[in-house]
């Protein structure tokens, strides 16, 4: 009997013998595999982030961004919050645009369409047109529709489609786009100063000449 016995406890302490360093295996594998799915998870994330940050193109862009005030209705998060001829209205670099546009009635048209871009040009720009010439255009609404119009295209673009591009616009008269980076022109004449800016429901580039459709 203690033969047997002593028999039944060695082969008890060999099977666990065997089975204690397969268990520990198999720990150290699956503590490894959990591991390797944590590390994997945070790192595929933050790369992305990276990406994201990194991309210049994400936000507006151009020299005269920087006079866009921080806060406010006409910051870019103000703008961003606005249908186009509202934001532009809240924007003091654009309100000879703003007021052409509400003398043109096109101030609900613009507001009320979806997925617009604008090239809205500055107070500087309207300025390089001789006085005279520019009451004149005011004053006749068919023709500053036709100008104004022809600033606008159906369609929201990206810079990149901006780097060598053929719109239509709602005017129906073609305008041409050229450039990279974060330098590009309407028209060969007409530079973006401050471009890809958000409003609800278009995208704004800002020039520094006003575009001229063929009368």
């Amino acid at each position: 009997m203690n033969t047997t016995l002593r028999l039944r406890r060695v082969a008890v302490a060999a099977t666990a013998a065997l089975a204690l360093p397969l268990a520990l295996a198999a720990c150290s594998d699956d503590k490894g595999s959990t591991d390797q799915a944590a590390d994997k998870t945070p790192k595929a994330t933050q790369s992305a982030d990276k990406s994201a940050s990194a991309d210049p193109m994400a936000g507006p862009f151009g020299p005269a961004c920087a006079s866009v005030p921080e806060d406010g209705a006409g910051s870019f998060d103000g703008m961003a919050a606005d249908p186009v001829a509202t934001a532009a209205s809240n924007n003091p670099a654009l309100s000879t645009l703003v007021t052409a546009v509400k003398k043109a009635g096109l101030v609900d048209t613009l507001n009320n369409a979806e997925n617009l871009t604008v090239f809205a040009p500055t107070n500087d720009a309207f300025a390089k047109i001789p006085k005279a010439d520019l009451d004149k255009v005011l004053a006749d609404k068919e023709t500053l529709t036709k100008v104004l119009t022809y600033h606008v295209v159906g369609q929201k673009l990206t810079p990149a489609q901006l780097e060598n591009g053929s719109f239509e616009t709602l005017e129906k008269s073609k305008l041409t786009t050229a450039g990279s980076g974060e330098d590009y022109t309407v028209n060969d004449s007409s530079k973006v100063v401050c471009g890809n800016v958000p409003t609800a429901n278009a995208t704004v580039y800002i020039v520094d000449t006003v575009l001229m459709p063929k009368m």
